[in-house]
């Protein structure tokens, strides 16, 4: 098998309700030779047992070392990450024909009003710390040359922009988003899902060190 070429571009975290892992759920594999590539695809590097952990980190350092085991003389290169997070997902969890109980529409409401009535009291604490009333009272005042009594266009024009902000800036109305560009929301859920993948990574590095040690 010389000068065979295996592509190798892990995930980065992957979720599966079968037991026995296999290569190709946690990886995109490529290779000219389709014995190699069959062969690859079908390695297993890991067995969910009842009683081990549902997550599970594997580094890919020991993917390639299983790979030129398997089938010596390739020459592995790897385009992804050097870590791939494996989580045992429940099978009644990835239903989509599951019914949501009663209790899930409870939290889902109750964080709905968390977020409208946190938004509407951070929104009322800037104008309340910025005096907005009173300023735009003073330009009411001066472009018209009368006083403001606090409910003039100026504050209707200002109230229905910033809703009309918000809409634009988050891009998403409803059930439907204006345009197709990633919402800043699910940016930063990314960033997010980046983050803690790293954490669990180094938490485990951490944790195989301190076995060492031991």
């Amino acid at each position: 098998m010389a000068n065979v070429v295996l592509y190798l571009m892990a995930k980065q975290n992957v979720a599966l309700s079968k037991e026995d892992v296999e290569l190709c759920d946690v990886a995109s594999i490529y290779c000219e030779d389709e014995t190699v590539r069959a062969k690859a695809e079908s390695l297993k590097i890991h067995r969910f047992r009842h009683d081990s952990k549902p997550r599970v980190v594997i580094s890919v350092l020991n993917i390639i070392e299983q790979l030129t085991k398997l089938c010596p003389g390739i020459t592995v290169e790897s385009i992804g990450g050097t870590d791939i997070i494996i989580e045992k997902a429940s099978m009644q969890h990835d239903k989509p024909t599951q019914k949501k109980s009663w209790w899930a529409y409870v939290k889902i409401a109750f964080v709905s009003l968390i977020c409208f009535f946190g938004s509407a009291f951070t929104i009322m604490a800037f104008h309340n710390d910025v005096n907005i009333s009173d300023v735009l009272g003073k330009i009411y005042e001066l472009v018209t040359g009368v006083q403001s009594d606090g409910f003039t266009s100026l504050e209707i024009a200002y109230s229905v922009g910033l809703a009309a902000g918000i809409i634009i800036f988050y891009n998403h109305i409803g059930g439907k988003k204006l345009t197709s560009d990633p919402t800043p929301l699910e940016v930063e859920m990314r960033n997010y899902e980046r983050d803690v993948n790293q954490a669990i990574v180094e938490m485990a590095d951490r944790q195989k060190l301190e076995k060492d040690v031991d």
